[in-house]
């Protein structure tokens, strides 16, 4: 009898395992995929792929301008915001172009460096800008990075999903992934030797 009820409880360990494993290899599929979808097309779209060094000819803010997205949006979503301008010479190929801070702050308004996360105090909009202005005419060399096809004269100060990045996302999936496939494996070999052992 006692012997019967280790027998079903081995099963029991067995099956939860099994199912443990089986559990972790369908979320890290579920994982790739999502990274997949989401950061790959972001991270094989920028051309900003080479690093080199930027040094700082002007940062100057314009007047206020209007978020560039919220264009047919409700009033409330419609924010203004002082342009900072910050022009560069890029040391690749000596010429003055314009930076950006993300591949992001391009495609929401090209005709200012920094584009801020909306927020209702507009005079901590306004300080924020103006210490990053402060920042760029006291740091004035920096590592940046351009387009080595040409295809964009502009340059950006750091990559949304830079190398780094994207290993590390796809880091948490692959350990699972693993170790999904080694509780299977180690729930086979298990009942592997107990059936040897029986047979015997």
């Amino acid at each position: 009898m006692m012997g019967k009820k280790l027998v079903t409880a081995q099963k029991r360990g067995e099956t939860r395992a099994l199912c443990l494993g089986l559990g972790m290899v369908a979320c890290s599929m579920m994982m790739y995929f999502f990274i997949g979808i989401t950061i790959v097309p972001f991270y094989t779209k920028s051309v900003w792929t080479t690093e080199t060094v930027c040094k700082v000819l002007k940062a100057n803010i314009k007047d206020k301008v209007f978020c560039p997205n919220s264009e047919g949006s409700e009033n409330e979503e419609i924010f203004p915001y002082p342009c900072l301008q910050v022009w560069v010479n890029l040391t690749a190929s000596g010429q003055e172009v314009m930076l950006y801070q993300t591949e992001d702050t391009l495609e929401r308004n090209p005709k200012c460096s920094y584009v801020p996360d909306k927020v209702e105090n507009s005079k901590e909009v306004k300080a924020r800008i103006e210490t990053i202005a402060s920042n760029f005419k006291k740091y004035q060399i920096f590592p940046c990075y351009y387009d080595p096809g040409g295809t964009q004269t502009n340059v950006i100060l750091s990559r949304l999903y830079p190398s780094k990045g994207l290993l590390f996302a796809f880091l948490w999936p692959t350990l699972m992934f693993t170790g999904g496939c080694l509780i299977i494996v180690l729930v086979k070999i298990s009942q592997y030797v107990s059936v040897l052992s029986a047979w015997q």
